[in-house]
């Protein structure tokens, strides 16, 4: 078996983001790799704040980018103070841009072996197995993708099945 030397994982900072990260440093803690923490800030959402100031209000895409960026950093701090690792182990990547488009650049600039990511992603939609954004990653990316499943997920799964 190939040796995996980074793993990335893919973080979007919904509810379904901790046991994801907690998962991923699991990983590669028994891998022995290095850990890359992927957040994409949607271009989507900077363009809809950013249209909002046509209207009069006092915010703008820049302002909404930092803010963003801000809580994700001290969102990322709770996640690893709860997970027990050090965020000096861990390479930070927050980038803009199309979520899927920005990921799968950032597996091949990152040199990933591996990436880790939820089948759901910030729409919680039931009846959708697995997040448009995911379905496009894992049919696109380059290396292996491993998706993770939370306890509701695994069952409610097996629930369809069965």
């Amino acid at each position: 078996m190939d040796s995996f030397n980074n793993i990335l994982v893919a973080i979007d900072f919904s509810e379904y983001a901790g046991p994801i990260f907690q998962y991923a440093v699991a990983l590669s803690k028994r891998l022995e790799a290095n850990l890359i923490v992927a957040s994409i800030i949607n271009e989507r959402d900077v363009s809809a704040v950013s249209s909002i100031v046509s209207l009069g209000y006092e915010v703008d895409g820049d302002h909404y980018v930092e803010g963003v960026r801000k809580q994700r950093q001290e969102m990322l701090k709770e996640l690893a103070l709860e997970s027990k690792i050090d965020l000096q182990e861990i390479k930070i990547i927050l980038k803009v841009g199309h979520p899927v488009r920005e990921l799968l650049k950032t597996i091949v600039e990152e040199k990933a072996d591996m990436v880790v990511m939820g089948v759901k992603g910030r729409s919680d939609i039931k009846e959708v197995l697995v997040g448009s954004a995911a379905e496009k990653v894992f049919r696109r990316s380059p290396v292996t993708v491993v998706s993770f499943r939370d306890p509701k997920q695994a069952e409610r799964l097996r629930k369809r099945i069965g």
